[in-house]
């Protein structure tokens, strides 16, 4: 079917002849969900190989590589790039940064103190019988006007301190983003080589290698997947992982995350015109103009049914749903006014109760002396009302107010955020040249008053550069790489066969970039660690693979939390099964009934031996604050029938060992400086890992010299250790 479509140049969904695939036809398609979408690709392109070879690319080799292809592809269905929102400007930021409600106070005190200062009642003369007098400081008069401008000037530095702030803070953060997304990567498949490309690189035709851990970059259509799990809440706002099949759900949607499994995808929607790409576009048109281009959105198209968007049973379907027309009346959003900090909340308070107690006290100053100018004048004097000193107690009232503005405007503490303004602007600047980019000041304020901090330990206190340092094989334990003529060759084999066919394809060993430095590390750490001990040994793990192709394992069973252990099967040409498994060796050795021995057979595994192993061994590696890894492996004859795949429990016992490994991760130089220094400073340091509880606690108390606060096994006084699955 899918040959037919390909030689017609058109088809039931409307092909055009370059890609037999429009960008609006991909998009839509991508709307889809679930038995809906895999119905849909089946009825216009036959299956997902007729899909790949509408877009002319190889579910097996991808596209072949050609720059102008690449280039051809990027121009038809756009590249993999979102544009960034456009950054306010200066004039903007000074804006924004006179929002605050002290800098409002100061301005309203200024304005009002500068009107009063170059106002000047009618002069008048006062008679002998007048019943006070005004004598005026015509020095003090003039200079006036310099508390008020000088308010507005302290004003003026702060918002142009804290809008160069900002401006300098998003202008680095952009530079950061910028550098990460040009470093920041993804596993394809080109000219039938697995290599890794800027995922702004990414065009419609790739086919991408997703795993465990993966952000998806694009949209994509899956074509082989091994227990695939994603997170898709970022999209349909559902937190149960969706499990994807070639038979039930093959949309792979970018900006959710791979949960567990692997798997390959045809990627069929990148940049703006990808799920997470459209929402991005709306959200920014909607922030930007309260409205949005409707344009092809939320239009019906002749190509797809009328029940495209309709939700199907198997999870909700993502619906661009068209927003109000102009006749609509239009909704006021409340704006969102940015959450203060708590010393920003404390010092709005401070500057509203100065600023009320000020109103309060000059109200009452220009109040009292009201009272006893009338008291004065009239009372006391005895002095007689004349409409012709009318304007002689207006000046009186004017130089009363003003009396009463400038006790106001001398309570509001006009230094107090052009101060705390500068000391932030300069702790950030400092904080800059350290390589500590602050975007919010509020952050510098919340790690200022952190108690604890809870740090991985993988890659963040640890360099995340493994290797296999100590190996427990033919039951012997050898404290360094034993030479490969020392193996047992049946063991050899089943050991480098196991590690290249059960550790994820995306993770190998590349050449190093210069002369003398060290093989490239690509994939999972742990995996690649394994993956350098079968080069140690002295075998090549890549020809195990390229006999043993990802799309002819036969079933995976993928690492997760739960399992603790990755497996993957083989089927032999026999009909018989082989399956390999590696995991944390505490759970591996308890589910494993044979050993292999020093003479190359499986000889029964009993509780003595077990738990001699797990003493003499694993704890002793552990010890040394190694990771210890088991690899075991179970044979399933055709005399005892077709397994029951997927009861897990009874497929992942009764496992034969063939080696206990352990991993060393240096720990970086400057961690330990770094944790006495925090310790020093009152903060508790917990450190958060899968390890070997043993193996954390070699590692924190010996290489890291902290105390891991982490059921509680109290080690002494002063170490506390707490494991389980919270």
């Amino acid at each position: 079917m899918a040959s037919n479509f390909l030689e017609s140049g058109h088809g039931l969904c409307g092909h055009e002849s370059e890609f037999g695939c429009s960008k609006e036809e991909l998009c839509l398609l991508m709307e889809l969900r679930g038995e809906e979408a895999v119905a849909k690709i089946c009825e216009c392109y036959g299956d997902v190989n007729g899909l790949c070879a509408r877009l002319k690319t190889s579910p097996n080799r991808g596209l072949d590589g050609k720059p102008e292809d690449l280039q051809r592809r990027m121009e038809k269905f756009g590249a993999n790039v979102i544009p960034p929102k456009k950054p306010k400007n200066f004039l903007e930021l000074v804006w924004a940064a006179l929002q605050d409600i002290t800098l409002i106070i100061l301005v309203v005190a200024a304005i009002i103190s500068l009107g009063l200062s170059f106002y000047h009642p009618p002069s008048a003369e006062r008679h002998s019988d007048s019943a006070a007098t005004v004598v005026e400081n015509e020095g003090e008069a003039e200079a006036e006007w310099i508390e008020g401008a000088a308010i507005l000037l302290s004003v003026v530095v702060v918002a142009l301190v804290t809008a160069f702030n900002e401006w300098s803070k998003e202008k680095q953060f952009r530079g950061l983003q910028k550098r990460i997304e040009q470093e920041q990567k993804f596993t394809v498949i080109r000219g039938g080589e697995m290599i890794q490309i800027k995922v702004s690189e990414i065009v419609v035709g790739d086919i991408a290698q997703v795993k465990y851990g993966d952000l998806l970059p694009a949209d994509g259509v899956l074509i082989q997947g091994n227990d695939l799990k994603v997170d898709e809440s970022s999209i349909t706002g559902e937190s149960d992982h969706v499990k994807k099949k070639l038979d039930k759900d093959v949309m792979l949607l970018s900006g959710t995350h791979v949960m567990e499994g692997s798997g390959k995808m045809v990627v069929t929607a990148v940049g703006v015109n990808s799920q997470s790409g459209i929402i991005f576009t709306l959200v920014g048109a909607g922030e930007e103009d309260g409205n949005v281009d409707q344009n092809n959105w939320g239009k019906e198209d002749s190509r797809f049914p009328e029940g495209k968007f309709n939700k199907n049973k198997d999870g909700p379907a993502v619906e661009m749903q068209p927003l109000e027309t102009e006749t609509e009346p239009e909704k006021k959003k409340p704006v969102q006014r940015k959450e203060k900090s708590i010393l920003q909340g404390k010092l709005a308070r401070l500057a509203v109760q100065i600023g009320q107690a000020g109103l309060i006290m000059s109200a009452l100053t220009v109040f009292i002396l009201i009272i006893r100018f009338l008291i004065d004048t009239f009372w006391i004097q005895g002095v007689v009302w004349s409409y012709a000193c009318v304007p002689i107690y207006v000046q009186f009232l004017v130089n009363f107010f003003i009396i009463g503005v400038t006790m106001l405007v001398v309570a509001v503490p006009e230094g107090l955020p052009l101060a705390v303004t500068i000391s932030l602007a300069y702790s950030v600047k400092k904080m800059m040249k350290d390589n500590n980019l602050v975007r919010h000041l509020d952050a510098c304020e919340t790690m200022g008053s952190a108690t604890t901090i809870c740090s991985d330990k993988t890659g963040t206190l640890t360099m995340n550069r493994m290797t296999v340092v100590q190996a427990f094989i033919a039951n012997r334990h050898y404290k360094a790489v034993p030479e490969p003529d020392r193996i047992p060759a049946n063991i050899l084999d089943l050991l480098v066969r196991g590690i290249g066919v059960n550790c994820a394809y995306t993770s190998k060993i590349m050449p190093p970039e210069r002369v003398g430095g060290l093989p490239r590390q690509v994939g999972n750490k742990t995996e690649c660690a394994l993956l350098g001990f079968t080069l140690d040994l002295l075998q090549d793990y890549q020809a195990i693979r390229n006999e043993f192709p990802e799309e002819q394992l036969f079933k995976v069973y993928t690492f997760n939390s739960m399992r603790k252990s990755m497996s993957t099967v083989l089927k032999n040409p026999d009909g018989s099964y082989r399956m390999f498994t590696k995991g944390a060796s505490e759970i591996l050795l308890e589910k494993c009934s044979k050993i292999l021995v020093n003479s190359g057979r499986a000889r029964g595994f009993k509780d003595e031996n077990r738990l001699k192993v797990l003493k003499v061994v694993v704890e002793q590696m552990a010890s040394k604050g190694l990771r210890t890894i088991c690899l075991a492996y179970k044979d399933f004859p055709v005399s005892d029938g077709e397994p029951d795949w997927e009861n897990e429990a009874l497929i992942l016992t009764g496992l034969t060992c063939i080696a206990v490994v352990g991993i060393e991760d240096p720990v970086r130089p400057e961690v330990p400086e770094a944790i006495k220094k925090c310790q020093q400073a009152g903060i508790t340091v917990r450190m958060v890992t899968g390890d070997n509880i043993s193996t954390a606690r070699a590692v924190a108390t010996t290489k890291m010299y902290f105390l891991v606060s982490c059921n509680f096994c109290r080690l002494n006084r002063s170490v506390l250790i707490k494991f389980g699955p919270s």
